[in-house]
């Protein structure tokens, strides 16, 4: 359990791991605010004002807390690669087709359904989070960190092809593992010189030293375009690797 003081905002985050159902209810309570009632997502258990999926029960989950207020404000589940084989797949593996993922033969690590409470998306929040991360990948050794990253498309898709520009020139990688989207992103013609802001979280992941393994999938359900990342372990950006303690 990991307890930051961020007098600035005299805020004090907990990170914590998620036990139990009444805990599992927060976080999905937590998703379903940001994914379905912020941004219009059509997920599974909407009607209970839940978000929550056939993976929950089989992952385990992590979230950062507000010690003053007692809510939780930021969640991610994790998946590891043992338990994906006994589910038959990792849950990126509905989106993409991973080219190259049974060659990695290392323990992997899915990290997904990451949000954050509106009023605590900043640096702080993520830091938070990442240090709770952090003991996840120490403890169970895992050399790849993956999964998913979200760029709305409520815009018709202009963010994301910007952004995927972008990336192209900088970010992707396909020598371990290639992602090919199911779903491929609607093709759209935008000017080069079109500059669409990074998601937070797409940005901490690219930050850390995150490869993009192709393109994007569109998942019109959530109104977004999900990009497939990896992160290697031994590869962690040095600047941010202090939010993963010893995990480098």
């Amino acid at each position: 359990m990991t307890t930051i003081d961020f007098p600035r905002t005299t805020r004090r985050l907990q990170a914590e791991r998620l036990h139990g159902h009444v805990a599992l209810r927060e976080a999905q309570a937590l998703r379903y605010r940001v994914f379905s009632a912020e941004f219009g997502a059509l997920a599974q258990g909407t009607e209970t004002g839940l978000d929550c999926d056939e993976f929950d029960v089989h992952c385990s989950h992590i979230g950062v807390r507000d010690l003053d207020s007692g809510e939780l404000v930021a969640t991610t589940r994790l998946l590891d690669n043992l338990t994906a084989r006994g589910l038959g797949r990792f849950y990126s593996e509905g989106e993409f087709n991973l080219d190259g993922l049974a060659e990695l033969d290392a323990p992997i690590l899915e990290i997904g359904r990451t949000c954050v409470h509106p009023a605590y998306r900043n640096g702080a929040t993520i830091a938070v989070l990442w240090s709770m991360l952090a003991d996840a990948l120490n403890q169970g050794g895992y050399r790849y960190l993956m999964g998913c990253a979200s760029i709305p498309m409520r815009d018709g898709g202009i963010q994301a092809h910007a952004i995927m520009q972008r990336i192209r020139e900088r970010y992707l990688s396909t020598e371990l593992l290639r992602a090919n989207p199911k779903n491929p992103l609607p093709l759209l013609e935008i000017p080069e010189n079109v500059i669409a802001e990074t998601p937070p979280l797409l940005k901490a992941y690219l930050r850390l030293g995150a490869k993009i393994c192709g393109e994007p999938c569109w998942d019109p359900d959530f109104q977004v375009a999900d990009v497939f990342i990896l992160l290697k372990r031994d590869e962690l950006c040095p600047r941010y690797a202090r939010h993963f303690k010893a995990a480098v």
